[in-house]
């Protein structure tokens, strides 16, 4: 098991305790490293460009948390 300090288990409870709370007209979206919050459609859908990609329009701002975007 992984021991977690004190300030990475009050990290992850902060995170949790948002997750509870987060607007359904946000979303997040990890984009070669950078932590995006983006803004979703009326039904809480994800905006895409016509080529299916992430429309860019609608990031509102970067978040400074590491993070990546990739599969397992």
């Amino acid at each position: 098991m992984i021991q977690l300090t004190p300030e990475e288990t009050n990290a992850i409870a902060t995170l949790r305790r948002l997750a509870t709370r987060w607007p359904k007209g946000l979303w997040l979206f990890a984009a070669s490293g950078n932590l995006c919050v983006m803004r979703a459609g009326k039904h809480g859908e994800h905006l895409m460009t016509d080529g299916g990609g992430v429309d860019s329009d609608y990031q509102i701002t970067n978040i400074d948390i590491p993070n990546d975007g990739g599969d397992w």
